[in-house]
């Protein structure tokens, strides 16, 4: 599994939370120095309360799912909501 293929699982996963799917993106930042890939999830400012959710339980699930399906690769990975 590569960072796109976890790209597009947040996305999938965003865009079935969010009213404006057209405006659901992700950006790639190039590896840290331990080796950590982020990925930053843009959305529609509307939109931003569905996907982080009540006291951010929704944000925490993504973050689970990528962070999982990033440790199959053996990748580590961190998500951030702009």
């Amino acid at each position: 599994m590569d960072t796109q293929t976890i790209s597009q699982l947040i996305v999938a996963i965003s865009q079935g939370l969010v009213d404006e799917k057209d405006a659901v993106n992700v950006a790639v930042d190039e590896p840290a120095e331990d080796g950590t890939v982020v990925f930053h999830l843009h959305v529609a400012p509307d939109d931003m309360g569905r996907v982080i959710g009540k006291q951010g339980r929704i944000a925490k699930a993504i973050r689970t799912v990528a962070r999982a399906a990033a440790n199959k690769a053996g990748m580590k990975v961190a998500v951030e909501i702009d």
